[in-house]
């Protein structure tokens, strides 16, 4: 089967950074479904992974958590879809990735896809999805009040992959209001139709800037990018005693200074579930088939920003190297082998 994969961790400007290969067809096993891929996207976590990680098991790593494609045979211990089924999940960081013709995936982890959508707008959603999903009800528990704080959540990153699934379900799961982050005019533009009340602009501080709003302090922070730049105006600008989640990877940054207003700093990441096989794996399942229902009743819409196609080393190349500029809007999509 095709697929993309490299043999050696580096840099996107080195030819075998990337490669077209061959690899043998797997078959599945246990509660594992084998899925025709028709769309990835790419995430922030494939350049990092394939700037740091080399292959362990075999000679190529493929990369790829995002896809949506056909169910095409299922082992002997699935119970929850059929040959035939039109899927869409974000996988495991533990197994190989998306980025081949056929894929093997815990059932558990998958979602129905959503009907209304086409194979590159379906896949542009599951690992962003749940990233946003997990962080507001699992990590900030945003439907649980903070004491004398507004209720808001402030976004940090709002026209990102993650921004831009979050501002979403924060207005149609949560009656916050909702205030995200965005430093150009057309990533303005982008988060204002997507539904939040509020856009500033992360280049400047951000602390002003609420106060200006009039509203109070925000009892939720959820950063998405460049955290460590933002420290000191989320601890100054967020309610005491409120709540603050991150995903990104900062070298570091002082906890001790959100230890006065008692915040408490919540991490997340989507792929602990499956990591560690917990005993609420199957929670990716529910979340993803309740995200598309919101889909296919209107309330949901795809990151979609830009499609290419085939599913090739260099349009994946073109698109990792994009999202490493930190320049991309919404999601990148590939379909097509």
């Amino acid at each position: 089967m095709k697929a993309i994969g490299y043999g050696v961790p580096g840099p996107i400007e080195v030819e075998a950074s990337l490669v077209d290969i061959d690899l043998p067809e797997p078959s599945p096993t246990g509660r594992d479904l084998l899925v025709e891929v028709k769309a990835v996207s790419v995430n922030p976590v494939d350049y990092k992974v394939r700037r740091s990680a080399a292959p362990q098991d075999s000679k190529w790593k493929v990369l790829g958590w995002d896809a949506a494609g056909i169910v095409r045979s299922v082992g002997p211990d699935a119970t929850l879809f059929q040959p035939g089924d039109a899927v869409f999940y974000a996988g495991s960081i533990t197994r190989p990735g998306t980025n081949s013709e056929l894929h093997l995936v815990d059932e558990r982890i998958v979602g129905k896809k959503p009907v209304s959508l086409d194979w590159a707008e379906a896949a542009a959603l599951p690992l962003t999805t749940l990233t946003a999903w997990e962080a507001f009800f699992d990590r900030l528990d945003v439907n649980k009040p903070v004491s004398g704080a507004a209720p808001a959540i402030l976004i940090i990153g709002g026209a990102g992959g993650v921004g831009s699934v979050a501002v979403q379900i924060a207005r149609q799961r949560t009656n916050l209001t909702v205030i995200a982050t965005a430093s150009r005019p057309e990533t303005r533009e982008w988060v204002k139709t997507l539904g939040a009340h509020h856009v500033l602009d992360h280049s400047k501080p951000l602390a002003r800037q609420i106060e200006a709003l009039g509203i109070g302090a925000p009892a939720f922070v959820f950063s998405t990018t460049h955290t460590d730049d933002h420290v000191a105006e989320i601890a100054e600008l967020i309610a005491p005693q409120g709540r603050f989640c991150l995903i990104d990877d900062p070298s570091g940054f002082d906890v001790m200074s959100f230890k006065r207003k008692a915040v408490s700093i919540h991490h997340e990441l989507m792929f602990t579930r499956s990591i560690y096989g917990t005993p609420d794996m199957a929670e990716q399942g529910r979340i993803l088939n309740e995200a598309s229902a919101l889909v296919d009743s209107g309330k949901l819409r795809t990151t979609l920003s830009e499609r290419l196609s085939p599913i090739n080393a260099a349009n994946l190349k073109h698109v990792h190297a994009l999202l490493e500029s930190g320049k991309a809007r919404g999601k990148i999509v590939l379909e097509g082998f």
